[in-house]
């Protein structure tokens, strides 16, 4: 069994706990400590119970007090060279690299790395799986790739990036340059991106899917949902997304 929940999705911050029955991780810390220990217990969770905490990349959205966290709880950090060293300022207390798709057991969990196109040093997002169900995480994309194809059509459920409409960041009050870094190949998933890698994935067996890293002003969740819906041939109300400030609730595999 998989059990994930989020504890925050969206550029003001990110956080994922994925779960077996005897190993529980933490993707990305882009809080205070003091803000992902309120979001833990909020989920019932105590700091102390996680096993390990996994970093995408050194972005403050996702890094965020990941070295200090890190630091007071004793847990070990997993990211790519790429990001360790990019974020060598955090301090890591403990520290195993990971490379890309080259799984790691962390007890009963099985963690698989892969590359996503972000202006980064080397971002990954991960997959887990208890041996029966994967889990996928794929958000800070630029662009859709076919690996990232691949992986969605074969996961049981999916966290896919819906970051922004690109007609509202268009005409939103982002200035012309990071306009330019969110749509440029190497930022982040528009809506219709997303519906169009889930068209291609076409996975039949998705028991999961919930929209990722909606964006405050360039989105709406009412249109992410409709993308989503489009990718796979659902109703729009059949949809979920993730918030900023709740994320989402406990989902099992």
């Amino acid at each position: 069994m998989l059990r994930f929940c989020s504890l925050g999705s969206g550029s003001g911050g990110n956080a994922l706990v994925v779960e077996t029955a005897d190993t529980r991780v933490m993707v990305d810390c882009g809080f205070s400590v003091q803000e992902i220990e309120r979001r833990l217990a909020q989920a019932g969770l105590t700091p102390d119970g996680l096993d390990a905490l996994l970093v995408t990349h050194e972005h403050g959205d996702h890094l965020g007090a990941a070295g200090a966290f890190a630091r007071r709880y004793d847990v070990t950090v997993y990211a790519s060279h790429g990001t360790v060293h990019a974020a060598r300022d955090a301090r890591f207390p403990r520290l195993q690299e990971v490379s890309s798709d080259a799984p790691v057991a962390i007890r009963g969990l099985q963690v698989t790395p892969f590359t996503v196109p972000h202006d980064s040093r080397e971002p990954t997002q991960f997959t887990f799986s208890d041996g029966d169900r994967e889990l996928a995480l794929m958000t800070d994309a630029g662009h859709v790739t076919p690996h990232m194809v691949a992986i969605a059509a074969r996961a049981d459920g999916l966290l896919l990036e819906c970051n922004h409409d690109p007609e509202m960041l268009e005409a939103g009050r982002y200035p012309y340059r990071l306009k330019q870094r969110i749509r440029g190949g190497w930022g982040h998933l528009p809506n219709h991106a997303a519906s169009d890698l889930l068209a291609r994935a076409a996975n039949n067996h998705l028991r999961s899917l919930i929209g990722m890293h909606l964006s405050a002003d360039n989105n709406a969740p009412d249109l992410a949902r409709d993308a989503l819906a489009r990718g796979v041939g659902a109703t729009p109300e059949d949809m979920e997304v993730a918030t900023q400030d709740q994320g989402f609730p406990w989902r099992t595999l």
